[in-house]
């Protein structure tokens, strides 16, 4: 009798721990994919809740976010004033990592090539349409550029990525920020549209002659050539993870109150210029309590033990001055 007891509670108590797992859902930034699919997967094991989260680019998961569709955004791109009002008001943007933006192409038997400002927006702009164009030759004297048209790959979709690419070409560049402009979506003078990083990952991989801008990991995971861009300081950087972290350093000092902060260009010898911030986009209301409550874990999870995975992943970590701010910002979260 008293097994047949024992094995009822514990049936009941198998019962109501699955009764109180949750599901979320979010949609957004590709940039940040290969972590957040790392952190989702291994918060579920540990807390049985799932999480969903589909990569369809900044602009798709801003729009998804907005109209409920999902229970968190992601953006690589912050929200504007005016995106914000439309969502309801009470929007928080939670730093989660940093990253570079790097610049791929594909060149067989070429490497360690070398752009500045100029070159690179002039490419993009279409006005530098040969890779042994003079502009290009003279950054590189000992490389053998071949005598090959250029194929611009870009973004198709709206993206943060695309953000923090054409915000730093249009703070460099007076042509482009004059005929282009800055935007998670812009009208591209030439090129090939991919969907997403891995889409123009994929444009450059089977296009020779081509280059394009992917978020860093998806260079590496590519096997993608990666450009030297000549900073602010005057030095040629590559992206990674210290070049990354040093543009961090040069840049968050400056760092507004709700995160929205625009690391593009920043100061230092060894800031790799084209880097960004990405965002995890959430209600400050909570309306339903048991997701508030676990979208309020996995965030702090994500900001503590989360952390650890991002160099693997060729991300930067947030610094522990940052993370506390945002921890707190976490905790003004109700449910």
């Amino acid at each position: 009798m008293l097994k047949k007891m024992l094995l009822v509670l514990l049936s009941l108590v198998f019962v109501s721990g699955a009764a109180m797992a949750v599901d979320l859902s979010g949609a957004g930034a590709t940039f940040p994919y290969p972590i957040y699919s790392k952190w989702i997967s291994d918060y579920s094991k540990a807390t049985g809740n799932k999480i969903n989260y589909q990569p369809i680019g900044s602009g798709g998961g801003i729009r998804q976010f907005t109209s409920g569709i999902v229970d968190f955004g992601g953006s690589d791109a912050p929200m504007t004033n005016d995106e914000i009002s439309k969502a309801g008001g009470d929007i928080l943007h939670i730093p989660t990592v940093m990253g570079a933006v790097s610049v791929v192409y594909n060149l067989p038997g070429i490497k360690g090539l070398k752009l500045d400002a100029n070159s690179l927006a002039g490419i993009f702009l279409g006005n530098i349409k040969m890779w042994n164009d003079d502009a290009i030759a003279k950054l590189n004297p000992s490389a053998n550029l071949p005598n090959k048209a250029i194929t611009v790959a870009h973004r198709s979709d709206g993206s943060g990525t695309t953000d923090i690419f054409t915000n730093y070409l249009a703070k460099v560049s007076t042509g482009w920020a004059s005929k282009v402009g800055a935007g998670k979506a812009v009208n591209w003078p030439v090129g090939v549209g991919g969907k997403g990083n891995s889409g123009v990952a994929g444009v450059v991989k089977v296009n020779e002659g081509a280059i394009g801008y992917v978020e860093l990991s998806y260079a590496m995971e590519n096997n993608l050539s990666v450009i030297s861009l000549k900073n602010r300081a005057g030095y040629y950087v590559i992206p990674s993870l210290d070049s990354t972290s040093a543009s961090a350093d040069g840049a968050l000092s400056k760092i507004p109150s709700d995160f929205r902060a625009d690391l593009t260009n920043a100061p230092g010898k060894n800031s790799y210029p084209i880097v960004g911030m990405t965002w995890l986009l959430v209600h400050k209301n909570q309306k339903d309590t048991a997701k508030g409550k676990t979208l309020v874990d996995f965030l702090k999870w994500s900001l503590t033990d989360g952390q650890k995975y991002a160099a693997d992943l060729y991300y930067a970590p947030l610094p522990k001055s940052l993370q506390s701010k945002v921890l707190k910002t976490i905790n003004t979260i109700t449910y």
